[in-house]
């Protein structure tokens, strides 16, 4: 492998005319640039350059070199400044990977916000109810909501913002059968569970002002799924309660589709954290992302 050095060398001194003059210039000894040529000529088996006392000039395979070797200097210096570019204005692409719900009712509207404030940036958006392998699947930033603190590893995590579940009932379902008044009276109504591993289809209810108080319900619920889109929708149709983190409902609750459930009660905790491959060197872009996100999560989230 050529040393690209010598490209450079070698296009300095056919353009000063010289070894002395490029060795003035560049500020190197005339003989290490006498050096650098021969070792140059050395590697690819052809005299690149006629250098007497008298005269100095290329051979016909020096002119082809210093042809291709402009254009590699060129398009390296091109490489160069884009490179530069990128890390002090945000630009290219940034890739990110979330959990489907989380990707549809919380990022879809931040997303789009910071698309429209950097308009040199653009963004794959890629969403997955599976434990993405950010660092082995080529993803800057990865979105993780998660109940209980994530593994231990290399990667760097961010908190971005808390986001609480709650209990939540179709607006017509409350009609037709009431809604309870304490939870207690949640026996008398089907439950919607989220089915998580490890987790049993137990409700864990404390009350918002009064946390030390926690009051465990085992359920038998009438639908157990691990689709957030499809509970949703199943509690919208009048088939239970559910206990969704409230991001996922706001829209509904807003709507009048879905209507709070003993909204002094907290249904469970959870945790918005983003998790970034490192901490260094991150491009302008993905630096501006994370901390968009960090700026509006919080909105994102708030009931």
């Amino acid at each position: 492998m050529l040393d690209l050095n010598d490209f450079f060398y070698f296009v300095q001194i056919v353009d000063r005319g010289g070894f002395t003059a490029a060795g003035r210039t560049l500020r190197v000894p005339k003989s290490t640039l006498s050096q650098r040529i021969q070792q140059l000529e050395g590697g690819l088996g052809v005299r690149l350059l006629n250098r007497t006392s008298r005269r100095f000039g290329m051979t016909d395979a020096g002119e082809d070199f210093y042809r291709h070797a402009v254009a590699m200097l060129r398009e390296a210096e091109q490489a160069e400044t884009v490179v530069r570019q990128r890390l002090t204005e945000p630009t290219g692409t940034v890739r990110c990977t979330a959990g489907v719900a989380t990707m549809q009712f919380a990022m879809s509207d931040i997303i789009a916000d910071f698309l429209a404030q950097y308009p040199r940036v653009n963004v794959v958006a890629h969403a997955a109810d599976r434990t993405v392998d950010i660092i082995g699947e080529n993803y800057d930033i990865a979105i993780r909501a998660h109940s209980d603190p994530l593994p231990d590893s290399n990667l760097v995590q961010r908190t971005l913002a808390p986001a609480p579940w709650f209990l939540f009932a179709g607006a017509d379902y409350l009609a037709a059968h009431g809604a309870p008044k304490t939870p207690q009276e949640l026996q008398n109504h089907p439950a919607l569970f989220m089915m998580r591993t490890g987790v049993a289809p137990v409700w864990r209810l404390r009350h918002a002002r009064q946390a030390k108080n926690e009051i465990v319900m085992p359920l038998a619920p009438r639908l157990l799924g691990d689709d957030m889109v499809g509970l949703q929708r199943a509690a919208i149709k009048g088939l239970g309660v559910v206990a969704l983190p409230g991001y996922v409902c706001r829209a509904a609750v807003r709507s009048g589709a879905l209507q709070r459930v003993l909204p002094d009660w907290l249904a469970g905790d959870s945790i918005i954290t983003a998790l970034i491959p490192y901490r260094q060197g991150l491009l302008p872009s993905v630096r501006a992302f994370l901390d968009h996100l960090a700026a509006e999560f919080p909105k994102a989230v708030l009931m």
